[in-house]
C-alpha cells in the first residue's frame, strides 16, 4: 500500500491522510463559522433595541388613558435616551463600541499570532457573551446611567475584536489558495447570518423585555466559546497533519526504500509545483493574478521541481502556493505590523473597506429604524424585514468569490459590485418606502452589491495578502487585523456620521453612503488599473495595444465616474 514519507521522518498512508484532512477541514469550515455567527449575532440587537429605548409614546398613553405633555411626552422611552437628543446618545453607543473595536483589532493580530488561538479565541467568546449580556442585565437592574452602558460598549468592542483574526488565522491555516473565493464567500456567509439570527432573537423578545434580547445571543456565544476551547484544531500539526501549503511528498510501496533520505526530501521539495512562490524570505514582487490581482513575481519564482516518484498530497490548485517543506505555521517567525504594512496591497484594501464597511455597518445598526420610519411599521416586523438586506449579502458575498475566483481578479470585482451598488442605494432611497414588495426586491438587491465587496476583501483578499510573504501563515491574522481594523473606523463613523445627519432628513443620510461607495470604487478601480499595468507592461509584446488597453480601461473609469457624478445630480435635483 502507498505511503508517504515526510520530512519529520513519519510514514502515512496517503489515502487515509487525504480523509482526515478532509474531515478536519470540514470541521473548521463549520466550527469556524458557527464561532462567527455568534460574534455577529451578539452585535445585532442593539440596532433592534434602540426602536424601544426611545418611542413613540402617543399610542400607549391613548391606550392606558394618559394624557401627554412636555413634561412626560417620552415617558415611555427608557431614561437617559427619552431627550431630544436621543439620536445622538444611541450613535455614541454604536460608536463607542466601533471605535473600541477598531482600536482592539490592531492589538488583536498581533495577540494572535503570537498565543494560541484556539485559547485566545475561546476566552474571547466567554467575554464577549458577558459583556453582551451586562448591557441586557441593565433593564432588570434599572440601570439609566449612560457612562455604564458606554462603558460595557467599550468592553464589548475590545473583546469582540478577539474574533475575526483568529477565526481566519484558522481557516488560512487548514486551506490553501484553491478556489479561495468560492469557499471564502460561501463561509463569509456566518456575518449575514449572524445578523438575521440576532435580528429574529433579539425581535421576539425586544416588545417583552429588551434585556432579554441581549442576554440569550450572550449565553449563546459564551456556550460556543467553551466548545471552541474544549474542541478547536487551530493548526494541521496539532493532530499531526501536514501544512496546506506543502506541494508534494514522496510516494513509495512498503517495500521500497525512499529515493532519497528525510533531509533531503526537505530540501528538495522546497520546490514548488507550479512555480509560483519563492521562499527567498523577501517579500515578493507583485503583478496579477488570481489573488486579489497579486502573484510573486516570475523572476522571484522558483521553477517545477517534479518527477515521477514524486506526487503532490493535495492537488496544486487547492494549495495555490508554498513549498513541500513541512511549513509548520506555529512554528514560523509572526511577521510585524510594519512589515505587513510592506505587503503590496495591505494599505489600498484597508482603505477601501474603510468605505465599504461604512455603508455595510451603517444599514446594519440604523435599517430597522428607517424601516419603521419609511415603511411605518413595528419594530418586530422592522427588525425581520431588515434580514433581507443580509440575506442579500449571503448571496452576494457568493457571487463575488465565485467571479473573483472565476476571472482572477479581485479588484476588478469589488469595482463592478460598488460601481452597481450606488444607483441601488439611490434606487431604494427613492422607492423602497412606497410598498412592501418594493422594500422586498431592493433590499435583497442593495445587500448583494453593498455586502459583496465588503465580504470578498475581508476574507479571500485578506488571506491572499496574509500568505504574500512566501508560504508563511503567522502573517494572516495580522494583515487580517490591519484591514479590518482600517474597516471598522469606517464602520464607526458610519453610525456616527448617520446620527448626526439623520436630523436633516433620511436622503442626505443615503447621499453620505453613496459617496463613501464611490470612494470605495475609486481606490478599488486605481488598484485594478495599477495591477493591469504591470500585467500588460510584462506580457504584452506590443506597447501600441497596450496603450490602447490602457485607454479603453481609462475611458471605461471616466466614465463610470461620470455616471456617478450624475446620478448624484438627479437626487439632488
Amino acid at each position: 500500500m502507498p505511503t508517504s514519507v515526510f520530512p519529520y521522518n513519519v510514514q502515512y498512508d496517503s489515502g487515509t491522510v487525504r480523509r482526515r484532512f478532509f474531515m478536519y477541514q470540514s470541521f473548521i469550515l463549520v466550527f469556524t463559522f458557527a464561532c462567527y455567527t455568534a460574534y455577529h449575532l451578539s452585535r445585532k440587537p442593539i440596532s433592534v433595541v434602540k426602536s424601544v429605548l426611545h418611542r413613540d409614546c402617543s399610542a400607549i398613553a391613548a391606550a392606558k388613558g394618559i394624557k401627554l405633555t412636555n413634561e412626560n411626552k417620552s415617558f415611555c422611552s427608557w431614561k437617559p435616551f427619552d431627550e431630544e437628543n436621543y439620536n445622538e446618545l444611541l450613535g455614541s453607543l454604536e460608536y463607542a463600541y466601533l471605535f473600541a473595536y477598531a482600536i482592539g483589532m490592531l492589538v488583536s493580530g498581533h495577540i494572535a499570532e503570537r498565543t494560541n488561538l484556539r485559547y485566545y479565541l475561546g476566552c474571547g467568546m466567554l467575554l464577549s457573551g458577558l459583556t453582551t449580556a451586562l448591557f441586557g442585565l441593565g433593564y432588570y437592574w434599572d440601570v439609566h446611567s449612560m457612562t455604564y452602558f458606554i462603558l460595557v460598549q467599550i468592553a464589548g468592542g475590545l473583546v469582540q475584536a478577539t474574533g475575526w483574526p483568529s477565526v481566519v488565522a484558522c481557516m488560512g491555516n487548514w486551506f490553501g489558495k484553491g478556489r479561495r473565493g468560492f469557499i471564502m464567500g460561501v463561509w463569509n456567509s456566518h456575518t449575514s447570518t449572524g445578523n438575521i439570527l440576532g435580528s429574529i432573537l433579539a425581535g421576539l423578545f425586544v416588545n417583552i423585555s429588551w434585556g432579554l434580547s441581549f442576554i440569550v445571543p450572550g449565553a449563546l456565544i459564551g456556550f460556543l466559546g467553551l466548545m471552541c476551547l474544549l474542541f478547536l484544531v487551530p493548526y494541521p500539526s496539532d493532530v499531526g497533519l501536514p501544512s496546506p501549503y506543502e506541494y508534494s511528498i514522496e510516494i513509495r510501496t512498503d517495500d521500497e526504500q525512499p529515493s532519497k533520505p528525510p533531509s533531503s526530501v526537505s530540501q528538495s521539495s522546497s520546490k514548488s509545483v507550479k512555480g509560483k512562490t519563492s521562499l527567498s524570505g523577501k517579500l515578493a514582487t507583485i503583478s496579477e493574478s488570481e489573488s486579489g490581482d497579486f502573484e510573486p513575481d516570475d523572476e522571484a519564482s522558483l521553477e517545477a521541481g517534479t518527477s515521477s516518484d514524486r506526487l503532490p498530497l493535495f492537488d496544486d490548485e487547492e494549495t495555490g502556493g508554498g513549498s513541500g517543506k513541512s511549513l509548520n505555521s506555529k512554528d514560523l517567525q509572526a511577521i510585524g505590523f510594519c512589515g505587513a504594512l510592506k505587503i503590496p496591497g495591505v494599505i489600498e484594501y484597508s482603505m477601501c473597506l474603510f468605505f465599504a464597511k461604512l455603508v455595510s455597518y451603517t444599514f446594519l445598526y440604523w435599517l430597522p429604524n428607517y424601516i419603521k420610519h419609511s415603511n411605518g411599521l413595528d419594530p418586530e416586523k422592522s427588525a425581520f424585514l431588515s434580514t433581507l438586506f443580509d440575506l442579500g449579502g449571503i448571496a452576494g458575498g457568493i457571487a463575488a468569490g465565485l467571479l473573483s475566483d472565476w476571472t482572477g481578479k479581485r479588484a476588478a470585482t469589488c469595482a463592478g459590485m460598488l460601481l452597481l451598488a450606488a444607483p441601488m442605494l439611490f434606487t431604494y432611497e427613492k422607492f423602497g418606502g412606497t410598498s412592501l414588495t418594493h422594500s422586498i426586491v431592493l433590499l435583497f438587491i442593495t445587500g448583494g452589491f453593498v455586502n459583496g465587496p465588503y465580504a470578498l476583501i475581508t476574507t479571500a483578499v485578506s488571506a491572499d495578502l496574509g500568505t504574500a510573504c512566501g508560504s508563511s501563515a503567522r502573517a494572516l491574522a495580522t494583515v487580517t487585523a490591519i484591514i479590518d481594523g482600517a474597516g471598522s473606523l469606517g464602520a464607526a463613523f458610519g453610525p456616527l456620521l448617520t446620527g448626526l445627519i439623520v436630523r436633516t432628513g433620511w436622503r442626505n443620510v443615503f447621499y453620505m453612503l453613496i459617496g463613501a461607495d464611490l470612494a470605495a470604487l475609486s481606490i478599488s478601480l486605481w488598484v485594478w488599473l495599477r495591477a493591469e499595468s504591470v500585467f500588460n507592461c510584462r506580457q504584452l509584446v506590443s506597447v501600441t495595444v497596450y496603450k490602447m488597453q490602457c485607454s479603453g480601461i481609462r475611458v471605461v473609469t471616466v466614465a463610470a465616474l461620470v455616471t456617478a457624478v450624475l446620478l448624484l445630480s438627479m437626487a439632488r435635483l
